[in-house]
């Protein structure tokens, strides 16, 4: 897949079919749409191309700064990619973009920069400066400059719009079967380990300490997880916690996950981490001998569920 940083950067000898939208979560939904995609592109004939937004529009349009988000940027190339999209456009996205007209995106972007085909869309979607133009007006356009428009059906669009609200509720009440569901996939958090205070090897269950350099990154109900990775080729599972630490009086969030039959040094690695599911709430013990206890507990559960 070829990834570009903005629009002015695309460029390609063929005509492309396009799709665009900001696809948080690549879930079953958005799958959808970029099958479709896929499927017009099969003969060879023209190239897939979606264009996407980052930052996010409502973290700009809106002063959403705590946006929250299913996939960091890496996660979602890596997650179209293997949906075998062949070009994608990051653009950055920012109020003089929101500014273009309907007429100026179609022709300076669309025709121009892209040399679309077709482009698939859904029915309800609206841009242009003000979100001032229509499906309609863009069916206009097509006939003005040659290419095709294909509607996506309402009920594609109230999946897509459904998933990404129900994942998002759902991994912050710590569901995650029903947030695995609707992605399609585990979720993952990516995140490079460092060294912590050492204080779960002292009682048995060494931890790789997570940290998470995008803020925007969507992070799961506090409590205990069962998880597993890809470390040295090797499926490696374990369980993870993420919470302030209490019986120990911790003060900042901490993503700290105990790998089970492995005992290398990940210090300084990048680490993806999928979650499979979820055991419970984060608790304060009365000592870390109870802590101890609950761990082990953990542990026999996390395994009777990898191996049911």
């Amino acid at each position: 897949m070829k990834i570009f940083n903005s629009i002015s950067d695309f460029s390609s000898p063929k005509k492309t079919i396009l799709t665009l939208g900001t696809f948080d979560g690549v879930h079953i939904g958005h799958k959808k749409i970029l099958e479709k995609l896929t499927q017009n592109t099969e003969a060879g004939k023209y190239e897939s191309l979606v264009l996407t937004f980052f930052p996010h529009p409502r973290m700009v349009l809106d002063g959403q700064s705590e946006v929250k988000l299913l996939n960091t940027i890496s996660e979602k190339k890596e997650l179209l990619e293997k949906l075998g999209i062949q070009n994608l456009v990051i653009h950055p996205f920012d109020e003089s973009f929101s500014r273009l007209s309907a007429q100026e995106f179609v022709k300076t972007v669309l025709v121009d920069q892209f040399h679309i085909q077709k482009i698939i869309i859904g029915h309800d979607h609206r841009f242009g400066k003000d979100r001032s133009a229509n499906i309609d007006d863009l069916i206009t356009f097509g006939k003005q400059y040659d290419f095709e428009v294909e509607q996506i059906s309402v009920q594609e669009i109230n999946d897509i719009s459904i998933s990404s609200t129900k994942i998002r509720k759902a991994l912050l009440e710590g569901k995650m079967a029903l947030a695995n569901k609707y992605l399609g996939y585990n979720y993952f958090l990516t995140g490079t380990v460092f060294k912590g205070k050492q204080l779960g090897r002292t009682i048995g269950f060494p931890t790789a300490n997570l940290k998470i350099e995008e803020n925007y990154k969507l992070i799961p109900q506090k409590g205990a997880y069962i998880v597993k990775s890809i470390i040295k080729e090797k499926t490696v599972f374990g369980m993870m916690n993420i919470g302030f630490n209490p019986t120990v009086s911790g003060n900042n969030l901490s993503i700290e996950i105990n790998y089970f039959d492995f005992n290398g040094d990940l210090y300084d690695q990048k680490v993806a981490v999928s979650i499979l599911e979820y055991l419970r709430p984060e608790q304060k013990f009365e000592s870390v001998a109870l802590l101890k206890e609950q761990l082990e507990e953990d542990k026999e559960a996390s395994i009777r569920f990898i191996y049911k």
